[in-house]
């Protein structure tokens, strides 16, 4: 039995990749922070397994990284923790710097002190966002990096340092550049999510608007459940290797949320240009979908799309397991499933409420 760390489980990815490493057969170790708040929502339902263990630790703190591998002794490591929002790198640059980057050198560095140099296996949650501004399109593994982020240039020191290792000390370490993977257990403030979010809450009549920024971004999506298989492939490989992951396809902010709308039961148009741009429900001709200069970035990425042929011949692995559409409907009847929730809660809260002041409930 193979035992794997992971750093980031409570994440989206961090959640999937253990469902995924448990039936496989693995002993699942996994690396959160303490928090006075609870964040395990993810991974509430794997709490009890009697393969899957939880340590606390922090990205930040290199004492407590190497305690960890010490303790666990790993045989792989995922590193999948990360200040992983774009805009948010942009108010908080030096926190991204410090786990984003510095972070990955404390994971290698806890490797080597502890002696697993030459048995554990290193996997590095990399990014699309090092293309930044493009320089070839669709980008693959020997297309130049341009970082245009404070988040996209810390993941690029995380990126080098990994290969610095590697070939410094032969360990076998690797970076998966994974473009932009979604699911419906994506994070609420990441704009797909917050797409099908709305998308569920207006054709509930839970919400009046969304806003959006630049509609016009072009990114490759895919289905996150997907990618973490090919996160394990790249660590069962002979040797270590940095892979593009991707679907090979790219889609505007624009498609999602018309697509996402659809699956809400509204049909979409979109008139004007630039932060003029409106989307209207073409039944209503209500305007449900507005630009806000509030979401453009100070330098923005508009152009991501993701070459796999790599990841599809060396790793036998299927980029077109789950289409764009698909993943859009899963997200939307996730989340129209998450409002009615939400509304059956408020009902009861209303009825109970209701109960107390006629003097029924006490």
């Amino acid at each position: 039995m193979k035992t794997a760390l992971i750093t980031g489980v409570t994440g989206q990815d961090g959640s999937f990749l253990s469902e995924f490493l448990l039936e496989k057969g693995y002993d699942v170790h996994g690396v959160i922070r303490r928090s006075s708040t609870d964040f395990r929502e993810r991974i509430a339902h794997l709490e009890g397994h009697e393969r899957f263990h939880l340590h606390f630790a922090d990205l930040g703190d290199s004492m407590s990284i190497v305690q960890v591998v010490q303790k666990v002794h790993p045989d792989e490591i995922y590193n999948l923790a990360a200040q992983s929002h774009v805009q948010v790198s942009f108010d908080s640059p030096e926190y991204t710097a410090e786990v984003d980057a510095v972070g990955v050198l404390r994971i290698l560095e806890a490797v080597r002190l502890c002696g697993l140099s030459g048995s554990c296996r290193i996997y590095q949650a990399s990014t699309s966002e090092l293309f930044g501004k493009v320089e070839e399109v669709p980008q693959n593994e020997k297309t130049p990096f341009h970082p245009y982020s404070p988040y996209a240039v810390a993941k690029l020191y995380g990126f080098w340092i990994v290969k610095e290792y590697r070939e410094a000390y032969n360990m076998f370490c690797c970076s998966g550049i994974l473009f932009n993977h979604e699911s419906e257990r994506r994070g609420e403030t990441f704009v797909t999510r917050k797409i099908t979010l709305a998308a569920a809450r207006i054709a509930a009549g839970k919400q009046e608007k969304l806003y959006l920024g630049n509609l016009s971004s072009l990114r490759d999506w895919g289905y996150a459940r997907d990618y973490v298989e090919c996160m394990w492939l790249i660590l069962q490989q002979p040797g270590p290797d940095d892979y593009v992951i991707a679907t090979g396809e790219q889609h505007s902010v624009r498609e999602f949320c018309l697509l996402a709308f659809k699956h809400a039961g509204i049909d979409l148009v979109f008139e004007g240009e630039g932060e003029n741009e409106k989307g209207i429900d073409k039944k209503t001709g209500k305007v449900l979908v507005e630009v806000s200069p509030d979401f453009y970035r100070p330098t923005d990425v508009v152009n991501l799309w993701g070459d796999p042929s790599k990841a599809r011949n060396e790793l036998g692995w299927n980029p077109g397991k789950t289409s764009f559409e698909e993943l859009v409907k899963i997200m939307v009847e996730a989340d129209i499933a998450k409002v009615a929730v939400e509304r059956a809660g408020e009902n009861v809260s209303l009825n109970l409420a209701e109960y107390l002041e006629r003097g029924i409930v006490k």
